[in-house]
């Protein structure tokens, strides 16, 4: 199905000024580049000591675990039920962070002699957070203590039940707290308003992992050998979960990603061997080749999949596992494409793209990817997008929402209340359902509230470059150096340059023609350059062209030879006075 694009917009650039006195301190004192020194600048590591920590991590600067919320009876509960040998039954979720957390805890908690039974839920079956069969089924187990991950802060009513059932329960959550805690033994949330741990952005995994840190401490375990046995899993779940990579969420991801190209995970292994990933890994590769393949399982499957290979130790079971995975990631592609083209036409059949915020709804679509879906269209269409499922008997509309910088998603379905019958998430995700017949005034609503919180200058492609620079400036020794500053992600992107006055030379069509190679000379620097998607852009008669060029420099290598290449991410070419 083709469908025509909207009305092509301007985008916005934004690159903020050099500040030269504060880049020549760092280049001083810390021995960096130029360009290194800028944009550690422009990313507000202004101080050498700052700077110098971040560019060097370390162990020591994690934090310690006992600083968390409730630490000491969440502590007391588990060791209490390891002593007396009572089952802990632990509930996770069915997203990456989730079945991560839930394979830490069982991996975990098992080592050091407790009795563990563990479950991720159905998506389509139980739905997000704790449903009611899963209390059941820990009662059933003979579970004494209800240990969650990554969930279990807003379920009152299902806790409530666990105490009655004759269970303990120990919330571990990283989502946001609403005016009350549940009433469990122990509720370790970071976010909580009484919380003094120094890192509030941990991940679910983030947060079981800092737990069974604390844990591991109290018996006397060594820090380093528990950090070597789950810093891959902490990863894992912290990239995927899109978590911003600074403080603590980026030394979990830095050390994990060393540790995940050494795992000695065997379901780990089957999943990179199937998706013919090697070390050294980035996290480009978790979030677009790991994540996805675990995230498959749960979104059109069962997660339990994802997280049985996770706690597998049999390589043939997790060979075959994960190969069961890879077939339901395919067919995830195929399912997320099909629906995203349906997707991009009602829109553009409805005239939404012209609305302040984007909802439409359709029978069939997969609960499980919507989310994906909704991704897409606020790229496309740049609006916020509530992407939903209508189920006709029974009446209901659910699905997933995504949004762009200035439209907080939560504070937007808060403000709906009375229209739904449930919502939450965050600033930037969120989900919710409400009856069919509610649709059209929360479409109507969404526009309206909308028209406080943006503008039309909000809707406008925004381009951000960290530093303008000379082209003399990206060197290869200078590019190494800004490796220094990975892992890249959320809150800590790849960095993006900008030069004036840059030539385009010969143009080169790939044999992908919407992929193209180019010169580009930029005063006395000649680079070579890709243009990805810019095919219909960079077509041979722009050869000659001076522009204003927007780029992310990276490290090509070729037989053993290593060079700079600059991936061109937008230009403007410059006009005769």
């Amino acid at each position: 199905m083709q469908v025509s694009a909207p009305p092509s917009t301007t985008p916005t650039w934004h690159v903020p000024a050099r500040q030269p006195e504060r880049e020549a301190r760092l280049q001083r004192e810390l021995g960096v580049s130029s360009l290194l020194a800028a944009v550690l600048v422009q990313r507000g590591l202004i101080e050498p000591e700052e700077a110098h920590a971040f560019l060097n991590p370390s162990y020591d600067q994690f934090h310690d675990p006992r600083k968390l919320p409730d630490f000491v009876p969440a502590v007391k509960a588990i060791l209490g039920a390891k002593e007396r040998g009572e089952l802990i039954f632990v509930h996770g979720d069915y997203d990456v962070d989730g079945v991560t957390s839930a394979a830490l805890y069982h991996r975990f908690l098992r080592s050091v002699g407790c009795r563990v039974v563990t479950h991720v839920p159905h998506r389509m079956k139980e739905g997000y957070g704790i449903h009611e069969s899963a209390v059941e089924a820990a009662r059933e187990a003979g579970a004494k203590l209800f240990l969650t991950c990554d969930c279990g802060t807003g379920a009152h009513e299902q806790i409530r039940a666990a105490h009655a059932a004759g269970m303990t329960v120990v919330v571990t959550d990283h989502h946001e707290v609403g005016e009350t805690l549940p009433e469990a033994a122990a509720v370790i949330n970071p976010h909580r308003a009484d919380s003094t741990y120094p890192f509030p952005e941990l991940a679910g995994v983030g947060v079981a992992f800092k737990f069974a840190e604390g844990i591991a401490a109290e018996l006397g375990l060594k820090r380093e050998h528990f950090y070597r046995a789950f810093l891959d899993l902490a990863a894992l779940g912290t990239i995927a979960d899109v978590m911003p990579l600074v403080g603590e969420n980026r030394l979990l991801a830095r050390f994990g990603l060393e540790q995940l190209g050494i795992t000695k995970k065997i379901g780990l292994q089957a999943l990179m061997r199937e998706a013919e990933l090697q070390a050294p890994l980035r996290s480009y590769h978790v979030g677009f080749v790991l994540g996805p393949r675990l995230n498959a399982a749960g979104r059109i499957d069962d997660a339990a999949l994802a997280l049985d290979l996770l706690i597998e130790s049999d390589p043939t079971q997790a060979a075959a596992m994960a190969r069961e995975i890879e077939r339901i990631n395919q067919a995830r592609r195929e399912e997320q494409e099909r629906t995203i083209q349906e997707a991009e036409a009602l829109v553009l059949e409805q005239g939404m793209e012209t609305r302040r915020v984007i909802v439409i709804a359709r029978e069939g679509w997969h609960s499980g990817i919507i989310g994906i879906v909704a991704g897409r269209l606020v790229e496309r269409f740049r609006r916020p997008t509530f992407v939903l499922a209508i189920d006709p008997a029974e009446g209901l509309c659910k699905g997933s929402a995504r949004t762009i910088p200035k439209f907080h998603l939560a504070d937007a379905l808060n403000a709906h209340r009375d229209l739904l019958l449930s919502g939450g998430g965050h600033a930037m995700a969120a989900g919710c359902s409400l009856p069919l017949d509610r649709l059209e005034a929360f479409r109507d609503g969404l526009h309206g509230y909308a028209a406080d919180y943006l503008t039309d200058e909000d809707f406008l492609p925004h381009v951000e470059a960290d530093v303008l620079v000379e082209g003399s400036e990206v060197t290869l020794n200078a590019l190494e150096e800004l490796q220094r500053m990975e892992p890249f992600g959320c809150a800590n992107p790849t960095p993006s340059f900008m030069v004036r006055g840059a030539q385009i030379g010969k143009i080169t069509p790939t044999r992908k023609p919407e992929h193209v190679q180019l010169e580009i000379q930029a005063g006395e620097t000649l680079a070579k350059g890709m243009g990805f998607s810019m095919g219909d852009r960079l077509t041979p008669e722009m050869e000659g062209i001076t522009c204003d060029l927007l780029f992310q420099p990276t490290l090509d290598e070729w037989r053993g030879r290593r060079s700079v290449k600059w991936h061109v991410r937008d230009f403007l070419p410059q006009t005769s006075p």
